[in-house]
């Protein structure tokens, strides 16, 4: 599940396509917004796809302000995704969220995890730190007046639960910055999704093989 460009997707395309994630498939790709290139990224390497947003699907006024999380709107909307995902005719056994821009609630993570399919999530940060969409920014932030502590922020994946970014985790990964070194929120940015697309990997392949047994 992606919201974006997709190049977290794209990792994981390509991982599979490698053998670095072990007997596996994506069996489908959905997003939450029309613009999403994750979609172009699905259609060229012929994945299935799902644009199901909130106003396409009629849980949002075209020009309303989007509903706030806990919301009834968005319980209704995580409740109908998660029907969608079980009335699938080949259900995964993993939900991948990568780069998924919605805090998704127990309407949706109670049924998908009581069909016994595993939730997991990447976030820009190390556990306990920054927290939310804009964690990259919050460490650049930081990192511009020498607030960012030791140096060094980082990646995790974690299992997906209904507070954001507090999932118990599988894999995290450092990132060390110099103090005082030149680099705009671009160049941050990039240096932290390019290693987030090597943890994602590993952290699929981790959990694959916990649920093949292997």
């Amino acid at each position: 599940m992606a919201s974006g460009n997709g190049s977290n997707f794209q990792a994981l395309i390509d991982a599979v396509a490698a053998g670095q994630i072990p007997n596996s498939k994506i069996t489908r790709l959905m997003v939450n917004r029309k613009s999403a290139y994750a979609m172009q990224r699905a259609e060229e390497n012929g994945i299935p796809r799902w644009n199901f947003n909130m106003i396409s699907h009629d849980f949002q006024a075209k020009n309303e302000n989007d509903p706030e999380e806990g919301g009834p709107m968005r319980f209704t909307y995580d409740r109908a995704l998660a029907t969608k995902i079980l009335h699938e005719e080949v259900k995964p056994h993993l939900i991948v969220l990568a780069g998924w821009t919605r805090v998704l609630s127990e309407n949706f993570l109670n049924p998908i995890q009581a069909a016994g399919m595993r939730v997991i999530k990447l976030h820009p940060a190390l556990p306990g730190s920054y927290t939310g969409f804009n964690a990259i920014e919050q460490a650049f932030d930081d990192f511009q007046v020498g607030n960012l502590k030791n140096n060094k922020t980082g990646i995790t994946v974690h299992h997906g639960i209904k507070q954001a970014d507090e999932g118990d985790v599988i894999m995290t990964k450092e990132i060390r910055y110099d103090e005082g070194e030149d680099l705009d929120l671009e160049k941050f940015r990039d240096i932290i999704q390019s290693s987030g697309h090597e943890l994602i990997v590993e952290a699929t392949a981790r959990v694959v093989r916990e649920i093949l047994g292997c």
